[in-house]
């Protein structure tokens, strides 16, 4: 398998520049002017590398946007820079972040292994995220929501269906397709 992002544990100083890298472009989103340049810092190559991140915004705790996506396809650092300005603007679940909400912003990453058949019996909550296919529609559900909100693993698959607009127990039929992930996640709130 080629090297990704996901395939390697992030440095701490990995971490702090993508958090570092999403807070600068949404404020400068919020500013009205061009994305900053990158810090020569984020040259690593676990951040050159493809990668899949989602970003998590909150407002004084408060959910206001997650967007990520499951494709390795550009750099985690450039990746991670356009998803944070998509979660804090265009999540259409949430109004978009304000100016004046800046200082209440915190920040969080996600960064994904790549989508794997899962074993329906062998799903850890806490470890594993799930992506729930079926009749055209797809719902994805990061590790720490069901460790969040106390779910057992019938309950994940649940909501994950639900995410995706399907009845609760679509992941049991048969032209469903269930995949898992497991998900470095860190935040500069330590909601982590």
């Amino acid at each position: 398998m080629p090297e990704t992002a996901a395939t390697k544990l992030l440095s701490t100083e990995e971490r702090a520049t993508l958090l570092a890298i999403a807070r600068e472009a949404i404020v400068a989103h919020l500013d009205r002017r061009p994305a900053p340049l990158l810090d020569p810092r984020s040259e690593t190559p676990r951040l050159l590398a493809p990668g899949a991140p989602f970003v998590t915004v909150r407002v004084d705790g408060d959910l206001r946007g997650c967007i990520g996506t499951t494709r390795f396809e550009r750099p985690l650092r450039q990746v991670t820079a356009e998803l944070a300005v998509s979660a804090a603007s265009q999540d259409r679940r949430f109004d978009s972040i304000g100016r004046d909400e800046r200082s209440a912003l915190a920040i969080a990453v996600s960064v994904l292994t790549p989508l794997a058949p899962a074993r329906i019996d062998a799903i850890e909550i806490g470890r594993h995220g799930l992506v729930v296919r079926c009749r055209g529609r797809s719902g994805l559900l990061l590790p720490q929501v069901a460790s969040e909100r106390g779910w057992d693993a019938p309950t994940f698959l649940a909501e994950t269906s639900r995410k995706a607009g399907l009845p609760a127990n679509a992941w049991r039929q048969p032209d469903a397709q269930v995949h898992w992930f497991e998900a470095e996640c860190f935040s500069d709130d330590g909601r982590d």
